[in-house]
């Protein structure tokens, strides 16, 4: 049944290991996180749209069959409505009031939390309260995609969807296959600390990076990265080489880090960290002189392992901290929280 209001909070996610590999049938291990963004969808009559990000004090309106090209924000809500309804969702007309906790550009998917709050929330206003949540997360790489030109994976939006509070997911990008992993480091913390550098997915290396490893598969004959070992990588040229066996060295990390959180080892859970940023530096190239000052702080402050997450080129450091290390200035404990979901429905 139709809702009058719809209010739907998503988060936003870290991702502990494997990054880079979603686009490359890859592996990944994120998790949610508490901070998010959350989307009020109040029916209108009439056939426009509204919409207003309260945190920025800005607004914006539209024709709802025919939502015209934007940038920024904007772009995002009019791509939800775009999308959903070319995929054969009732769209109403509505006024949607956005606000966020999750700092934009700091690599903790503030765009797909965005993309999957404004989605949920349209779909409850049409009656939809449960939506196939795979099929919505590729809807809402599309909007990135199409609306805002960043070509992302599928990372972010499982992540914010499918998330469980307590767990990572181990997510297969070729079959799509979900997996929840317990998430406990014991009295050790996971802290987030800003690099002081923003970065913007769609502006950044990032599409470079992807269309990259595109050639590379192209070259070598295959679907994907996640088809080759260390020798065919070996045979692309440079920088071809070096993206490729970021991928697979990274895929490996993924399950290793798996099995370090089911054996309860948060010395190898570090040194998994350590490793994945030395390959994201060294081999992928995404690093920049900001992110490498803010992971040697963390080191020095005694984080027994640290690496970039997100994009890469700026955002935000993870690190493992031992029990009894006090969290350094900027730096925020982070948990595994729950997945996107509807927090107020009223008909």
């Amino acid at each position: 049944m139709p809702a009058e209001c719809c209010v739907a909070f998503a988060p936003g996610r870290v991702n502990l290991i494997g990054e880079h590999t979603d686009y490359n049938d890859g592996l990944s291990l994120p998790f949610a996180v508490a901070d998010g963004v959350t989307v009020r969808a109040t029916r209108l009559a009439g056939a426009e749209m509204e919409a207003r990000a309260l945190d920025l004090g800005e607004h914006d309106r539209f024709a709802r069959s025919r939502p015209e090209r934007a940038a920024g924000w904007r772009a995002f809500v009019r791509g939800a409505v775009a999308e959903l309804a070319a995929a054969g969702h009732a769209v109403p007309a509505a006024r949607l009031e956005i606000t966020g906790t999750l700092p934009q550009g700091a690599g903790l998917s503030s765009s797909a939390a965005l993309e999957v709050a404004l989605c949920l929330a349209l779909l409850g206003l049409g009656g939809e309260r449960d939506p196939a949540r795979l099929a919505l997360a590729q809807l809402c790489s599309r909007i990135e995609r199409e609306w805002v030109g960043a070509h992302t994976g599928l990372l972010d939006q499982l992540a914010s969807l499918l998330g469980e509070s307590g767990h990572a997911l181990r997510i297969d990008f070729r079959s799509l296959e979900a997996v929840t992993v317990p998430l406990d480091v014991g009295d050790w913390t996971l802290v987030t600390a800003d690099s002081g550098e923003a970065h913007s997915i769609a502006a950044s290396g990032y599409n470079a990076r992807r269309a990259e490893c595109a050639e590379a598969a192209r070259r070598l004959r295959v679907a994907s990265l996640r088809d080759i070992d260390v020798r065919a990588a070996a045979d692309l040229p440079s920088p071809l080489d070096r993206r490729a066996l970021h991928v697979i060295e990274e895929n490996a990390r993924v399950d290793a880090m798996v099995r370090a959180l089911r054996a309860g080892d948060p010395h190898a859970v570090g040194r998994l960290l350590d490793a994945s940023h030395a390959s994201l530096r060294d081999l992928y190239e995404v690093s920049t002189p900001a992110v490498e000052r803010a992971v040697a702080g963390l080191k020095a402050a005694g984080a027994a392992g640290a690496r970039m997450i997100g994009g890469g080129f700026g955002g935000t450091i993870l690190a493992l901290l031992p029990p009894g290390a006090a969290v350094p200035d900027g730096g925020r404990p982070v948990r595994a929280g729950a997945g996107a979901r509807i927090l107020e429905l009223d008909a």
